[in-house]
């Protein structure tokens, strides 16, 4: 059984482990994806913008710009780290034999060469293909001692209707498992969006922390300068861990995560030209050119459908009658001909294709668009495989007329299942 859950991640209801924000259903993640890919030092960037404390560094895609990089850094140690956007870098393994995406050294040289084995070779994680993604970039940054670790969240909440800030004195560490054994250590205050973040609640949460003394109100100046970071990147999540304690008596945001609104694209542009696809399926990249969310998955029934309610829905009746789903195709509301067209062009592409299915419920969506669009892509793609139809609502009546007359091979189907039932037999016989 499938479903999803946001925009950004899509899970099966079959397995027993389950995320802690979504419990108590069972599930296990089928496909990660999230809209905007920043890479560390991109995040870094942003919060430097905006007066965070962040370690000072350097970006280089060469061994000899490490090098120099790490010289000019004039540090007491340097910490060199692989720039990929999968988890685990310091316990991967690059093909060219160097072991962890992490290195940390006190001898600028050392930087250079273990630049030379990271630049153009490819890094396997547990987060990444078995493959391996290929380090393009480096960061070359100062290593600060950490006497402390704490946990930092600034994130909208829905019960809330807007930001809260949530922390924890235990940072370093997955802060679900803080929730899990310690849920007194999870401290949080809502942020009135029209105040913003006032100085008690700063304050409190600073203190909450653990921060004492002068610390206290350098931790609470990091707080609201993260919440105008928040507000002037129109991000939906931002994420500090660790907020840490350096024993020269400094509060740095050590690693961050940052997640933003795609629907502010308009007026975010600068921040989505930095997205990095180098590491994004190709599909689902093509896809988002034409405004179409895409999700591969493992079956051989491709599915074309108009929303993603009846999206999961037609993955789950296609798994009832023994198929299985070869994707999540969402068309959305204002679909166009030649989006439907390049959705097949994408779902042809595809070697385990066997059979499409159309299900389409038009509200929004005019169906004899569809149904134009449907012709051309067969005629035009050669289609190959079997083509199953289900269309109702606006204008379903010419639809139909359109797939009649176009004299293609198009199997109708009167309802959901019974357009599963035919998609499933056309690809046993």
């Amino acid at each position: 059984m499938y479903t999803l859950c946001s925009s950004a991640w899509v899970i099966t209801l079959t397995h027993s482990a389950s995320p802690p924000s979504l419990s108590p259903l069972q599930c296990t993640w089928l496909s990660p994806r999230r809209w905007l890919n920043l890479q560390e030092y991109q995040s870094k960037k942003l919060m430097q913008e905006s007066g965070v404390a962040v370690q000072r560094f350097y970006v280089a895609d060469t061994a000899s710009e490490a090098l120099e990089a790490a010289k000019r850094l004039n540090a007491k140690e340097i910490v060199l780290k692989a720039q990929i956007l999968a988890g685990g870098r310091g316990k991967g393994v690059f093909d060219s034999g160097l072991k962890g995406g992490v290195h940390l050294t006190k001898d600028p040289a050392v930087v250079g060469e273990l630049a030379n084995k990271m630049l153009g070779f490819n890094l396997t994680t547990k987060q990444t293909p078995k493959e391996g993604v290929k380090v393009k970039t480096v960061m070359v940054a100062e290593a600060l001692d950490i006497t402390r670790e704490t946990y930092f969240a600034i994130l909208m909440d829905r019960s809330c209707n807007g930001p809260v800030m949530v922390g924890s004195p235990q940072g370093g560490m997955d802060i679900e498992e803080v929730a899990a054994s310690s849920p007194e250590l999870i401290f949080k205050e809502v942020i009135d969006i029209f105040e913003g973040v006032r100085d008690d609640q700063a304050l409190r949460m600073a203190a909450n922390l653990g921060f004492n003394g002068p610390l206290q109100r350098q931790a609470a100046d990091q707080i609201k300068r993260l919440y105008d970071l928040f507000l002037k990147v129109d991000a939906t999540q931002v994420e500090v861990n660790p907020l840490g304690e350096t024993p020269e008596g400094q509060v740095v945001c050590f690693d961050a995560k940052i997640n933003f609104d795609d629907n502010a694209e308009f007026r975010q542009k600068a921040v989505f030209a930095m997205d990095d696809m180098t590491e994004s399926d190709p599909t689902e990249t093509e896809a988002a050119k034409w405004d179409l969310k895409y999700i591969g998955l493992d079956g051989n029934i491709a599915c074309f459908v108009n929303g993603a309610g009846l999206a999961m829905a037609t993955c789950d009746i296609i798994d009832l009658h023994g198929g299985k789903p070869a994707n999540f195709l969402d068309l959305g509301g204002g679909v166009k001909e030649r989006q439907v067209y390049e959705a097949f062009k994408l779902l042809t592409a595809d070697p385990k294709v066997e059979a499409i299915l159309v299900n389409i419920f038009g509200g929004i969506v005019n169906c004899a668009i569809i149904a134009n669009g449907i012709t051309k892509a067969c005629r035009e793609l050669e289609l190959k495989v079997p083509l199953v139809v289900r269309l109702e609502g606006t204008n379903v009546h010419e639809a139909k007329r359109i797939l009649t007359e176009s004299g293609l091979p198009i199997t109708a189907a009167e309802n959901l299942d019974d357009a599963a039932k035919k998609a499933v037999a056309a690809i046993k016989k």
